[in-house]
């Protein structure tokens, strides 16, 4: 029989605006800084986890496996098995479902499982004619080949590419994730003027949580090598209106596209960990579970509409547990760009789509929006790619424990035309 799987504590760093140049903190840098006081808090020894699983995308070369690195840094001991895993957007919450699995199952009884990106870090990439220019000059026999080797450089040899533009720009229909998000808003019709309405008002619910003090005790302060301090999530702009908003000029497809860079996620740092165990860990440990995890489900579509990955990945996960769009209280779901979230709301609300795609009798409803990401989300605080799967799990269980609600769902698209969703109950 499967077994239950508890959420029972959580934590993350302060998502950070990434600027000119590499930011503070690496990846491993991050898991570390909030894994530590989650660890430190807990009943237990770090050595009394059976794994760690840890999402993320851009790995840099001096942290190969990340989840091993972190687990060393973080004391958990030598004989502490640990990997990392990649579905890009959906990493943080891969490593949940991972997690949830191994427990449910009865192979593990208690893992740390997490999300990690240090966007800041992304590399820049020789082109290929550099590559090959460097490969000719390594491998010229004797001085003479060296120079001739040498002297068939060229300028564009050393032109740099932004790792980042191509990781964000999906390989198979060449379209980089601000244009699918425009593709869905062409389907449903969505309005410059009702993405920056919706990119405003997350910026408003966001700064009313860090003012409200609703983000303690999840977001832990950051210290640098330097002796600076991160307490908060740098991203918010609590001024910001539809009116400001509307004066931004397309990013993607100019002159006359919806999508812009205030009513995207932004080009964030963070990482986040929450901890899962069975009954049986939380007997021995005497812990207190925050939630429970019921279901999760995973759906595939075509990439140039990766954006109605929660619609795809979501509904499927409802009908099996014989719920409705409405029976779920509270949702988190990934504001990768104002226009998708608005999509996909705008898909559930679509006779013919749940009919056609989905296979429903008729329009699934709609979701109120007092439900849907109560505290902001990406737009606004930002979307380090490995990450916020995970962040939006640990804070739709905080967020749910605050407001008194029993259901929840967590959900996101995924570059590459993929969606994850997570059903969570209180517990």
């Amino acid at each position: 029989m499967a077994r239950p799987v508890f959420i029972v504590d959580g934590s993350r760093t302060p998502f950070l605006k990434a600027r000119s140049g590499p930011g503070p903190f690496t990846p491993v840098d991050l898991a570390v800084q909030c894994g530590r006081p989650l660890l430190a808090r807990q009943p237990f020894a770090p050595t009394d986890f059976d794994q760690v699983i840890l999402g993320c995308v851009n790995v840099i070369a001096d942290e190969m496996n990340p989840a091993r690195v972190a687990a060393l840094r973080l004391g958990m001991g030598e004989d502490m098995v640990a990997f990392t895993v990649q579905i890009n957007c959906g990493s943080g919450m891969q490593s949940i479902d991972t997690a949830y699995r191994y427990i449910r199952e009865g192979h593990a009884d208690m893992i740390l499982a997490g999300g990690t990106e240090a966007l800041s870090h992304a590399p820049l990439v020789w082109p290929n004619s550099g590559v090959r220019w460097f490969a000719g000059l390594a491998t010229a026999k004797g001085i003479a080949a060296k120079a001739a080797a040498a002297f068939r450089l060229r300028p564009r040899d050393l032109k740099p590419i932004i790792g980042l533009e191509r990781g964000l720009t999906d390989p198979i229909t060449d379209l980089n994730m601000g244009q699918t998000a425009e593709v869905v808003g062409h389907l449903f019709g969505i309005t410059r003027a009702q993405s920056d309405a919706y990119a405003a008002e997350s910026h408003r619910r966001l700064a009313h949580a860090q003012t409200e003090g609703y983000l303690k005790g999840e977001v832990e302060t950051a210290f640098s090598r330097n002796g600076k301090f991160f307490d908060h999530d740098d991203g918010v702009r609590p001024d910001s209106t539809a009116e400001t908003l509307a004066r931004l000029k397309p990013v993607f497809e100019r002159p006359w596209g919806q999508v812009t860079a205030g009513n995207s996620s932004q080009i964030t740092d963070g990482a986040s960990w929450v901890i899962l165990a069975s009954d049986a860990a939380v007997a021995k440990h005497r812990l207190t579970p925050k939630a429970a995890i019921v279901d999760s489900n995973w759906a595939a579509l075509d990439p140039s509409i990766m954006g109605l990955g929660p619609v795809m990945s979501a509904t499927p996960l409802l009908q099996r547990n014989g719920l409705t769009v409405q029976d779920v209280e509270t949702w988190e779901l990934n504001e990768a760009f104002a226009t998708q979230v608005l999509g996909c709301l705008a898909a559930w609300n679509d006779d013919k789509f749940c009919r056609e795609i989905l296979g429903l009798d008729g329009a699934a409803g709609e979701i109120d929006r007092d439900k849907l990401n109560v505290d902001g989300g990406a737009i606004s605080l930002g979307h380090p790619v490995g990450t916020s799967g995970n962040r939006i799990v640990l804070h739709l269980v905080n967020a749910m424990k605050r407001l008194g609600t029993r259901r929840g769902v967590a959900t996101e698209c995924i570059g590459g035309g993929l969606g994850g969703a997570m059903l969570i109950e209180a517990v």
